[in-house]
């Protein structure tokens, strides 16, 4: 971008945006004269950036898109729907930035997997209305997954770790945490091809996990170098142990737990 220009969190790169066209919002693309603005992007492309309060532009249809962030954006299961067209997309980031995104479920994330064969990085986190059937379409679909970000979506189980395990070769930091996730999963995850290139996973707060899905994390993830769990109280000191044991001096670049 030029100098002076400050990107909002509603971020559109690798496309180009058209002269007119704004709003992702329930699917619906206004007309020309919206406010914007349009910018050189990195690499080559083009980069699109909405007026503070707006949602991303209409270009986003354009098929070289390959980022897409909408943290800010009022979105939902019609919006996703649109982006059928956009088969380059490489990262989605639709975090809720505030509270709960409850207008994103399996249905959108679903039209994404189908679409969006080349996604690198999902961050869905809050996306509380998303089930395993949205992971399990990703994990199907979209096999060069790198990042995914499940935190606090409450409808996670195992499955969506057993069908990750099982599909995603390439996955190398996995957020879980605030899920219904239990040690099952975890074991099936890092069970899976992708076990020697994981490098982070974020599993606190939940609630269902013991010292067996630690264990199971440093035994079989030799790269890895963040484990978060903590808030999950049937983990015990023994984890503690396991990893004074386990891990080689400097290691480990971030570790959280709770002392219960």
């Amino acid at each position: 971008p030029r100098p002076g220009h400050r990107k909002t969190p509603c971020d559109v790169t690798g496309g180009y945006a058209s002269r007119g066209g704004w709003e992702l919002s329930d699917g619906l693309w206004l007309g020309s004269g919206g406010p914007g603005t349009a910018e050189e992007a990195p690499e080559g492309g083009r980069d699109a950036s909405p007026a503070a309060g707006q949602s991303a532009p209409g270009s986003i249809l354009h098929p070289e898109v390959q980022t897409l962030d909408l943290r800010s954006c009022d979105v939902s299961d019609t919006a996703l729907l649109h982006l059928c067209n956009c088969r380059k997309l490489k990262k989605l980031n639709l975090n809720c930035s505030k509270g709960n995104r409850i207008s994103i479920t399996s249905k959108g994330i679903k039209a994404v997997a189908s679409s969006c064969s080349y996604l690198h990085e999902a961050t869905l986190k809050r996306c509380c209305n998303l089930t395993d059937e949205g992971v399990l379409a990703l994990a199907l679909n979209c096999r060069l997954l790198k990042i995914i970000d499940l935190g606090g979506c409450l409808g996670i189980t195992d499955v969506s770790l057993h069908a990750l395990g099982e599909n995603c070769s390439f996955l190398q930091c996995v957020d879980f945490s605030a899920t219904q996730v239990s040690d099952n999963g975890v074991v099936a995850l890092v069970s899976g091809p992708c076990a020697k290139i994981l490098e982070e996973i974020h599993m606190g707060h939940c609630v269902n996990l013991t010292d067996e899905a630690v264990e199971a994390v440093l035994t079989c993830c030799p790269q890895i170098r963040i484990l978060l769990f903590h808030g999950c109280p049937l983990i015990t000191d023994h984890s503690r142990e396991v990893l004074e044991q386990l891990v080689g001096p400097n290691k480990l670049k971030q570790v959280t737990w709770t002392v219960y």
